[in-house]
């Protein structure tokens, strides 16, 4: 459940079918994400699960989707 909201959000920033990303997607290399992409992608997804402010340790250990995914997992556990 939490992959496919990430995955939407994903896909919707990015402007890509769903399909295309997987748990194994790297936000930098496959997505061609830059820090402001990961920041807004953040507070997307803060927004989604009510989260408090992802913090700079917390984004350095993204890379991804399946970072992603645990942390958020991780988060509102």
């Amino acid at each position: 459940m939490i992959f496919e909201t990430i995955r939407a959000i994903i896909a919707e920033q990015f402007g890509l079918p769903a399909e295309e990303i997987t748990m194994d997607t790297d936000i930098f290399e496959d997505l061609n994400a830059d820090s402001l992409d990961l920041v807004e992608l953040s507070i997307a997804i803060e927004d989604e699960y009510s989260l408090d402010e992802m913090g700079e340790d917390d984004v350095k250990g993204i890379r991804t989707v399946s970072d992603l995914v645990d942390f958020v997992a991780r988060s509102i556990a």
